[in-house]
C-alpha cells in the first residue's frame, strides 16, 4: 500500500479537482474548436455508481462505508482506472480522476476510456481480515460494471496487488469464470505482470530524459526534488539516482529532508521502512515539508498531492522544468504562472501514463493467455512513453501553448473522433 508519501487532494485546502478539470477541458475545447455537442458530453460523467459497503468488523460490529465507481467516457474502449481507499475520498475528486483517465489513455494511444473508484475509509485502522471483507464487498457491489470489455480496475492510493487479488477472486466466485483480464495490477500468479508496480516511475523517468534532452540539460549531476516518497516517489528516487542525478530533497506528509550533495536513497528507503516517514533521516538536514518548494533544482517531481502546487508556490520555485508523477498536482492558476515564467511542465496525463500503459499490456496478455517477455514489455513501455512525449511536445510547438494544454488538445481530439464516428444512441 501507499506510504505516508502520498495522500489525497483534501490536504490542499480549497482545491476542487473537478472544477479544475472542467476548466482544462473548456480551455482545450476552445483551442481546437471542439464541436459544442461533444464538449457538452465530456463535461458530464457517463455513469456514476454509489454503493453501500457493509463490513462485519472483527469485534462483531457492522460498519457501513460508502463506495463509488465512476465512468467518465468509454467511447474509445472499456473504462480504465484505479481503486483507492481513503478517508477523504469524495465524488468530485473521483469525477476529475475518471476524466483524467479518459484523456490520459487517449494521449497514450490506448483502447480505453476513463474510470475511477474506491471506498471512503481509513485502511490503516482496519485489520487485514477487515480489509479483505471490505474489498470483497465493494467488488461484489460494483461487479455489474466490471469486466474485460466494460471496466478494468487497477491499484491506486492505499491499494495494492493483494487488494486486486481479492477483487479479482470475488469476480471469479460471482461469475464462475476466471476473468483475469477484468483487473490489472494483480500478483503474477494470477495473471499479473512483472514490473507493473514500477511502471509509473519508469515512465516518469522517460519523460524526464526526453524533456532534459529538449532543453539541453545534462542529467548527470543534475539536481532533482521529489514531493512524495510512496509507490511512485520511492522507486523514482532510485531510478533518478541510478541515472546519475542528485536527489537533493524529498518530502512526505510528516516532513522533508535535504542534502545538497544528494541523498543516499537506499539508506533513506531503509529509514522509511522502519519509521514510515522520511522525517528524521540522519543522512540529511530536516526541513519543513513546505520548504521543499524553496530548494533549487533542475527538475521537480510532484508525486503526492493533487492541487499541491498553487500559484504562490509557482512564483517561488527555482527549477528548470517540472514532471508531474501525481494526478492533478498543479492548479490552473499555477499553470498560468509557469507559462509566464517559461518553466515547462510535463503534465500528468502524459508523464504518469506508464502505469496505465503497463496495465494495458497486462490486460492484453491476459486476453491472449500468453505472457510477454519482460524485456519486450519494458521496450514497448519506453516506446509508448517516448512517442507520447514527442506528440505532445510537437503539438505544443505547433499551437504555441504549454504542454498541458497541448496534451488535453490531443486527448480531446482523439476522444471526439471516437464520439463522432460512433454517434449517439439511440
Amino acid at each position: 500500500m501507499h506510504t505516508r508519501g502520498e495522500a489525497m487532494s483534501s490536504d490542499s485546502a480549497g482545491f476542487d479537482a473537478w472544477s479544475a478539470m472542467l476548466q482544462r477541458i473548456d480551455e482545450a475545447a476552445a483551442l481546437i474548436g471542439l464541436d459544442p455537442n461533444v464538449h457538452k458530453k465530456l463535461r458530464v460523467p457517463r455513469r456514476i455508481l454509489e454503493v453501500a459497503v457493509p463490513v462485519r468488523m472483527d469485534d462483531g460490529r457492522l460498519e457501513v462505508f460508502t463506495g463509488w465507481r465512476v465512468h467518465h467516457d468509454t467511447s474509445r474502449g472499456p473504462a480504465k482506472g484505479g481503486i483507492r481507499f481513503h478517508p477523504d475520498l469524495d465524488l468530485r475528486e473521483l469525477n476529475a480522476l475518471a476524466a483524467a483517465m479518459t484523456f490520459k489513455t487517449a494521449v497514450a494511444g490506448l483502447p480505453f476510456g476513463g474510470g475511477k473508484g474506491g471506498v471512503r475509509c481509513d485502511p490503516s485502522m482496519l485489520s487485514l481480515s477487515e480489509l479483505e471483507r471490505l474489498t470483497r464487498r465493494y467488488a461484489a457491489e460494483v461487479a455489474p460494471l466490471v469486466g474485460p470489455e466494460r471496466d478494468v480496475p487497477a491499484p491506486d492510493v492505499n491499494t495494492n496487488e493483494q487488494i486486486m487479488a481479492w477483487f479479482a477472486d470475488t469476480l471469479w466466485m460471482l461469475s464462475g469464470e476466471a476473468g483475469w483480464a477484468s483487473v490489472t495490477g494483480k500478483p503474477v500468479v494470477m495473471g499479473g505482470m512483472t514490473g507493473h508496480a514500477g511502471a509509473t516511475s519508469s515512465g516518469v523517468v522517460t519523460c524526464i530524459r526526453a524533456a532534459a534532452d529538449k532543453l539541453g540539460i545534462d542529467l548527470v549531476g543534475a539536481r532533482a526534488v521529489i514531493q512524495g516518497f510512496g509507490n511512485v516517489g520511492g522507486p523514482l528516487a532510485f531510478l533518478l539516482s541510478s541515472a546519475g542525478m542528485r536527489v537533493v530533497a524529498v518530502s512526505d506528509v510528516e516532513g522533508a529532508v535535504y542534502n545538497p550533495s544528494g541523498l543516499e536513497v537506499s539508506e533513506l528507503s531503509d529509514h522509511v521502512r522502519l519509521h514510515k516517514t522520511v522525517a528524521g533521516f540522519a543522512g540529511a538536514e530536516s526541513i519543513s515539508r513546505d520548504s521543499i518548494w524553496d530548494v533549487p533544482s533542475e527538475v521537480m517531481v510532484p508525486a503526492a498531492l493533487s492541487g499541491a502546487i498553487t500559484a504562490e508556490i509557482a512564483h517561488k520555485v527555482q527549477v528548470s522544468f517540472i514532471v508531474e508523477a501525481a494526478n492533478g498536482p498543479t492548479t490552473p492558476e499555477a499553470d498560468e504562472v509557469f507559462a509566464e515564467r517559461g518553466i515547462p511542465v510535463v503534465p500528468d496525463i502524459l508523464a504518469n501514463t506508464g502505469g496505465v500503459t503497463s496495465s494495458y499490456f497486462e490486460w492484453a496478455q491476459d486476453k491472449q493467455g500468453f505472457a510477454w517477455d519482460p524485456e519486450m514489455t519494458a521496450a514497448r513501455l519506453r516506446k509508448f512513453m517516448e512517442e507520447g512525449f514527442e506528440a505532445v511536445w510537437a503539438k505544443a510547438d505547433l499551437l504555441k501553448v504549454h504542454m498541458r494544454l497541448a496534451a488535453y488538445a490531443i486527448g480531446l481530439e482523439r476522444v471526439a473522433e471516437a464520439i463522432v464516428v460512433r454517434g449517439v444512441f439511440p
